[in-house]
């Protein structure tokens, strides 16, 4: 098996369980100060980025 065949499936699964976490601290923070909720927006909106570009990374690795 391949890096990419493994990366796939576990990105995909990955950035499904963090859409999930992210929703359910969301509602959450809705009821926090707006500055409050722009900060967790922000960050969290991008920070799953890091992680795929580690696993992109390594699954483009020879």
């Amino acid at each position: 098996m391949t890096r990419v065949q493994i990366a796939v499936p576990l990105g995909l699964l990955g950035f499904a369980a963090y859409i999930v976490a992210v929703m359910n601290l969301a509602d959450w923070v809705l009821g926090l100060h707006l500055v409050v909720q722009l900060l967790f927006f922000a960050v969290l909106g991008v920070a799953w980025a890091w992680p795929a570009h580690k696993l992109i990374l390594w699954a483009a690795h020879k």
